[in-house]
């Protein structure tokens, strides 16, 4: 019922735990301990609200462009981007000119007639809403050149 183990592999298993459970301290004290530095609110997301035929990725990728992506943070009333600090009611208004400029795919067709973008100062969730209106679609000369057989 009993099981034998040999005194020196009993201390070498104390000595393991001892080590980890230090390394564990260790971790936690210098986590704790490290000083806070404020960058202000990322950009932890953006949602996009009232697209049926323009996909979501292609208006995400135009927004992008404004600087209100993954990787910036607002400090303020500033958008603080890898490249530049911008306004942020400027970004604000160019993510709305650049997500009326999507098009759709293989297409010049630009269906999107208005975008009202709302940026939370709090969360960093950016929501955008966009209009399609396919009545005031220019569709002459709309598709791109596809190959012929």
């Amino acid at each position: 019922m009993f099981i034998k183990i040999r005194r020196d592999t009993l201390i070498i298993l104390l000595l393991a735990f001892i080590l980890i459970l230090s390394g564990r301290l260790i971790t936690y004290i210098a986590f704790a301990s490290s000083p806070e530095i404020d960058d202000g609110v990322p950009i932890s997301g953006i949602i996009i609200k009232g697209n049926d035929i323009v996909p979501i990725d292609s208006i995400r990728a135009n927004v992008a462009n404004s600087g209100l992506r993954s990787g910036s943070y607002i400090d303020g009333d500033m958008l603080v981007t890898s490249k530049r600090e911008i306004p942020l009611n400027e970004a604000i208004k160019n993510a709305q000119e650049f997500a009326t400029l999507t098009t759709i795919p293989g297409t010049k067709v630009q269906p999107i007639a208005a975008a009202d973008v709302k940026v939370d100062k709090n969360t960093g969730i950016v929501t955008i809403t966009v209009i399609e209106d396919f009545s005031t679609v220019d569709l002459t000369n709309a598709t791109s050149k596809a190959p012929t057989a």
